[in-house]
């Protein structure tokens, strides 16, 4: 799968573009504030429904616009696939495959399936645990739609019981256990997927890092969850007064974590900045072989950024990685072009540059 073409009109300091990719490598040059996260943000928007830099999509318009729309060209599959996004102040947002509009956005997800490497993927180490389920939710709900449509169910059954909790009276017993037992349901699911994912995309993520690294640490990531257990309806029963007392649910599948070791300990506590980086990009890496063997479906592989805060020897490992054959097209932002040239020298294909300034976007090398 790829993208042939993207046109943009308003959306964030990005005023009009239309432009054609390379099959294999695309980068986008500039100086920082300049508009490359931007591009990059319009093609996942694409695939996600929603922007990676904002949960409010009229924020995404640009100042001077009344509206933004995105749209793409993909081969998928041997066919042709059109997707276009368009968002009016104060109006419904429109979502459309091949001009025929979406019932629900969620039937998109998985679709035009993609892996973002971004400067602020460092929050997956630095943040509390919803990061780090949100990310797992990411990867499992692109091939596997049931999870996505359980992990939904069980968190309305879950506003539904912190609802009940918040209340000044303790809650119906009856009414608790319709949650509950809703709630125990679904969990069982995502348990079992959570550890399915883990169980294999581990040893995915270890070999990226041990290839960036130069195998110069050990890496690990530990799943923990309530389930570990048994059946969440005993442990959700068992905490009631308590979960009233302080007015929310304090045990379930929304207090999973994945705990990210480096040589034994938490990353958080002993990584370096060069560390975390390498251990963020491996995992990106391993999400994105992950998903192509899932799906069947080569990922958009995003690079936002990729190269800042490691040393050159990382950088050199990463360049070799991406360039092999089992990454399909690539995007890149950088703001010279020395790791852009050193990739464009391994990878066998032709290559589309375009540099960006004050947003305005420009065809230094079109395809």
């Amino acid at each position: 799968m790829y993208l042939s073409h993207l046109s943009c009109i308003n959306y964030r300091n990005i005023r009009e573009c239309d432009l054609s990719f390379s099959e294999k490598f695309n980068c986008f040059l500039g100086d920082n504030g300049m508009g490359k996260t931007n591009l990059l943000d319009a093609i996942y928007y694409l695939s996600f429904t929603k922007s990676h830099l904002s949960a409010i999509d009229s924020q995404l318009i640009n100042h001077d616009g009344e509206f933004f729309m995105i749209q793409g060209n993909y081969m998928r599959n041997q066919q042709e696939e059109t997707i276009m996004a368009a968002v009016k102040r104060r109006a419904k947002k429109q979502f459309k495959r091949n001009k025929k509009e979406y019932s629900r956005l969620s039937d998109h997800i998985g679709l035009i399936p993609a892996v973002l490497v971004s400067p602020d993927d460092n929050y997956l180490i630095q943040e509390g645990s919803d990061e780090r389920r949100r990310f797992m939710d990411i990867v499992i709900s692109q091939y596997d739609k049931d999870y996505l449509h359980t992990v939904m169910r069980y968190n309305q059954a879950l506003q539904s019981r912190n609802a009940l909790l918040k209340a000044d009276v303790m809650p119906d017993a009856e009414m608790l256990d319709i949650y509950e037992m809703q709630m125990a349901h679904e969990a069982d699911y995502i348990y079992k997927k959570r550890c399915e994912f883990v169980a294999e995309f581990t040893p995915l993520f270890k070999d990226f890092y041990a290839k960036i690294s130069g195998g110069r640490e050990e890496v690990d990531l530990k799943y923990t969850s309530h389930n570990e257990q048994g059946d969440l309806k005993p442990l959700l029963v068992e905490c009631r007064n308590r979960d009233f007392a302080i007015g929310y649910t304090t045990r379930g599948s929304h207090k999973d974590d994945l705990q990210m070791l480096l040589d034994g300990f938490p990353i958080k506590r002993t990584g370096s900045q060069g560390q975390n980086k390498s251990y963020i990009v491996a995992m990106k890496l391993a999400q994105y072989i992950y998903l192509k063997k899932a799906t069947g479906v080569s990922p958009l592989l995003l690079l936002d950024d990729i190269f800042d805060r490691l040393d050159s020897s990382r950088v050199e490992n990463i360049i070799k990685v991406v360039s092999s054959s089992d990454f399909g097209q690539i995007f890149i932002t950088d703001t010279n072009r020395n790791y852009t040239d050193s990739l464009i020298s391994k990878i066998a294909a032709k290559a589309a540059i375009y540099t960006i300034s004050e947003g305005v976007v420009s065809a230094l090398q079109p395809f």
